[in-house]
C-alpha cells in the first residue's frame, strides 16, 4: 500500500488536512483520508472534525465527493458512528475503502450495516481514484 504524498497524483492535491490521527487530501470530486495506525476512528473524536473541514473549504454537504479511505495503515474504525455523519445532515456521493488486509473484507462488512448505501472495496489506490474520476459509482 502506498501514500498518496508517494504517488503522481499529490500535485492534483487542492488542499492536504493534516491532523494528529491522519492525513486528508482534497482533490477536484474526491477527498482520500489516510489514518495513522492504531487510532479508534469516531465521529466524536475525528470523523466531525475532518466532515466540518472539508465542508467549510469546498462549500459543500459531500453530495458531491467520492470519500475514498486509504487504508495504509491498521486502525478501527467506529461503524454506528456513520448514522452520527448522515444525522448531521452530511451525504457522500460514494464511498471507496482500499485496502489489502483479508480481515479488511470483514470491517467492510460491518460498515456495510451503518453507511445508507454500497461500499465499494479496491485493492489499488489508482483503481479507487480512476472509478471516483470517471464518474464511476458501483462495480457491477
Amino acid at each position: 500500500m502506498i501514500s498518496v504524498k508517494q504517488t503522481e497524483l499529490y500535485p492534483e492535491v487542492l488542499k492536504e488536512l493534516n491532523y494528529s490521527f491522519g492525513d486528508v487530501f482534497i482533490f477536484n470530486g474526491f477527498v482520500i483520508s489516510e489514518i495513522k495506525s492504531g487510532i479508534n476512528l469516531s465521529w466524536k473524536n475525528h470523523g466531525k472534525l475532518i466532515v466540518e473541514d472539508i465542508s467549510c473549504y469546498l462549500g459543500t454537504d459531500g453530495s458531491d465527493l467520492v470519500y475514498i479511505s486509504n487504508r495504509i495503515n491498521s486502525y478501527a474504525v467506529m461503524a454506528v458512528d456513520w448514522l452520527k455523519f448522515f444525522k448531521n445532515n452530511y451525504y457522500l456521493k460514494a464511498y471507496y475503502i482500499v485496502s489489502s488486509s483479508p480481515s479488511s473484507k470483514l470491517n467492510l462488512l460491518v460498515e456495510n450495516l451503518f453507511f445508507n448505501s454500497k461500499i465499494q472495496s479496491f485493492n489499488s489506490l489508482f483503481e479507487a481514484v480512476n472509478w471516483a474520476k470517471k464518474g464511476n459509482l458501483e462495480i457491477a
